[in-house]
């Protein structure tokens, strides 16, 4: 069963909301593979919190392959559910990448 973790800065409110849209994120583009892997870490963090202007959202997914070393990616957008849906699938295109290679070897 893989184990979905949030964590956000000190300018992202980590309510029951941004935990619900981002396991959502993780769902929606790692299912397939969750027989793979032990845990995905969500880190949030907005890069303008302390200037005035728009939100500047950067969100980090980190996987954790049964196996293997850890894998992430980077996204960074407007706001948290765009931030969200592009990490996901920059690791889903990563993840798929590399566990073709790996069954390839087998």
């Amino acid at each position: 069963m893989m184990q979905i973790q949030v964590n956000t800065d000190n300018f992202i409110h980590g309510d029951e909301r941004v935990i619900e849209v981002a396991e959502l994120a993780v769902q929606n583009d790692l299912e397939h593979l969750s027989d793979r892997l032990t845990r995905v870490e969500v880190h949030l963090k907005d890069q303008n919190a302390d200037k005035h202007g728009p939100d500047h959202i950067l969100c980090t997914m980190e996987a954790r392959p049964r196996g293997m070393d850890p894998m992430s990616a980077h996204h960074e957008a407007a706001d948290i559910q765009a931030a969200l849906k592009g990490s996901a699938k920059k690791l889903r295109t990563r993840l798929s990448s590399v566990f073709e290679k790996a069954d390839a070897h087998r």
